[in-house]
């Protein structure tokens, strides 16, 4: 809730994210700033990224939540310390800058503006900013990229492939694909932000409060190989209230012998024990002539029992076609047709406009981000002694905006996101109904005039409140709702203006040219 004491102490979820779960670089670089003399002075770091993930225009933020408790929690421990004295880089150094490095109080002595965790976000528009000395904010970096990168690009595959399944839902099913047990619990944890139903993977929903789903697997249906093995198997008919064998009602109903005896016997058992929640994997054998009207069999029974059958799973073949001749076969029964096996957004594409799927089991493609393993944010010194900083690179994409900067998003005319527009910290924040000039920070001839009918500032002041995960989903759902079509199109998607004021365009040329050499001519 807005306004939460900094002072309660909220623990990572992992609890290998410490003050320690740094490069050693970092440590370096804070010790020659403390031999220097220059540990305190003022300084800005920004947190941005500098393209957008899968070949797309958007990012969702993910990971502020966990930015948010490594902040609260950092310290070194005396067993730490104790470590870094026995280190090759760090054993020469003084007692004096250990006992500086057990000094930190980062909720005090950090001053943190970000986005709202699940927004809609863009290349270059700081996700963090950190204004604090100079040494503690290096001390930041390696820990809170490590806590953004990964959510901020499960949340975006995720609510890509949510936009490519046309309102049908997705389900996270990339437990035992993940990379390590972190990876899954934030696998599930992301993805359910970024518009994912629910997950399989149980631990994450009793720690986040995720919604849970699964059936059963091939495994299941193999181990049963004959139908004497439920000849006894029982269920209540809650229509004549008495417990009734289940096998003579569904050998009635049986029209046809060529179905496997063992998958209808798996089949029989697990409605006794799941009738209200009957679903059935149905292609270990043969999907259309013998999973298919074996699940119809025990499905039909179960109606007759008062029970309501929730549908199928397929897992293998050509899910567009089956899914279309299993839905044939249904007619009005208004059975879930789920289906997984390597399900990826190219093929979400496709099966959701041709196939009768309704719900999607997605993966190994989610978790593991096969489309594109990293996100790659950055995390840049801007400003120093009050005085902005530049990187300058051969690259321009890795030429920094330099100087302390709000963020702004522009509306005009209806409820579709307009721009983005970043500013310096001191300029004046953007007004309703008042004509500005955007610049493009690095294409000199592309600027525009923009009168924006709504303005919303991007960066709020760290109050150390922590949202629910089912109101962050919400919030993500509603950005993307402001997000056009164009935008998050599959194919040649629009990108998203990022601009900047006219101030910090020619500040940025202005330290530019005085940063950078002048080679000599030869």
């Amino acid at each position: 809730m807005p306004g939460a004491d900094p002072n309660e102490q909220h623990q990572p979820t992992n609890p290998l994210v410490t003050a320690m779960l740094t490069d050693l670089y970092q440590i370096t670089m804070t010790y020659a700033h403390w031999k220097n003399g220059k540990h305190n002075e003022p300084a800005v770091f920004e947190l941005f990224f500098r393209k957008n993930p899968f070949h797309g225009e958007f990012t969702i933020f993910c990971g502020m939540d966990e930015c948010m408790k490594f902040i609260q929690s950092y310290k070194f421990t005396e067993d730490d310390i104790a470590y870094l004295k026995t280190t090759p880089s760090l054993q020469n150094c003084e007692d004096e800058f250990f006992e500086y490095l057990q000094s930190f109080d980062p909720v005090t002595q950090l001053e943190v503006f970000h986005q709202k965790e699940g927004s809609v976000v863009f290349p270059r528009i700081p996700l963090l900013i950190i204004e604090g000395p100079l040494g503690l904010g290096q001390l930041m970096e390696t820990t809170l990229l490590n806590l953004v990168n990964y959510p901020s690009l499960i949340a975006t595959n995720a609510a890509r492939m949510v936009i490519r399944a046309n309102g049908k839902s997705c389900v996270e099913f990339g437990l035992r694909r993940a990379q390590g047990p972190d990876g899954a619990m934030s696998a599930s944890k992301y993805s359910y932000i970024g518009g994912f139903t629910a997950t399989s993977n149980v631990h994450a929903g009793k720690v986040f409060g995720i919604p849970i789903s699964g059936t059963h697997a091939h495994a299941f249906v193999q181990s049963y190989t004959s139908l004497d093995e439920v000849a006894t198997t029982q269920l209540l008919n809650t229509k004549t209230n008495e417990m009734e064998l289940l096998l003579p009602k569904v050998l009635a109903l049986r029209s046809t012998k060529t179905t496997n005896d063992g998958e209808l016997a798996a089949f029989i058992a697990y409605a006794a024990a799941f009738p209200k929640t009957f679903l059935c994997l149905i292609d270990t054998y043969d999907t259309i002539h013998s999973g298919l009207p074996n699940f119809l069999y025990v499905a039909q029974v179960l109606e007759e029992m008062g029970y309501k059958p929730i549908g199928i799973r397929l897992d293998s073949g050509d899910l567009n076609a089956l899914s279309l001749e299993c839905a044939k076969v249904f007619n009005t029964k208004n059975y879930e047709i789920v289906a997984s096996n390597d399900i990826n957004e190219a093929s979400l594409n496709k099966l959701a406009s041709s196939s009768a799927i309704t719900i999607y089991g997605i993966g190994t493609n989610l978790v593991t981000c096969q489309a594109q393993p990293a996100l790659g944010c950055v995390y840049k010194l801007v400003e120093c002694n009050q005085k902005p900083r530049i990187k300058i690179s051969q690259e321009i994409v890795k030429v920094t905006i330099p100087g302390r900067k709000r963020a702004y998003r522009l509306f005009v005319g209806n409820d579709k996101m307009t721009m983005d527009y970043m500013t310096f910290a001191s300029d004046d924040v953007p007004q309703i109904n008042q004509a500005l000039i955007c610049r493009n920070p690095f294409h000199s001839t592309e600027r525009y005039s923009i009168t924006p009918t709504k303005v919303v500032p991007l960066h709020q002041k760290l109050d150390y409140s922590f949202a629910n995960i089912k109101e962050t989903r919400e919030y993500t759902k509603s950005q993307l709702k402001e997000l056009s079509s164009d935008v998050t199109a599959y194919e040649n998607p629009t990108s998203y203006p990022i601009m900047v004021s006219q101030s910090l365009y020619d500040y940025l040329y202005e330290i530019w040219e005085r940063e950078a050499p002048i080679p000599e001519m030869k």
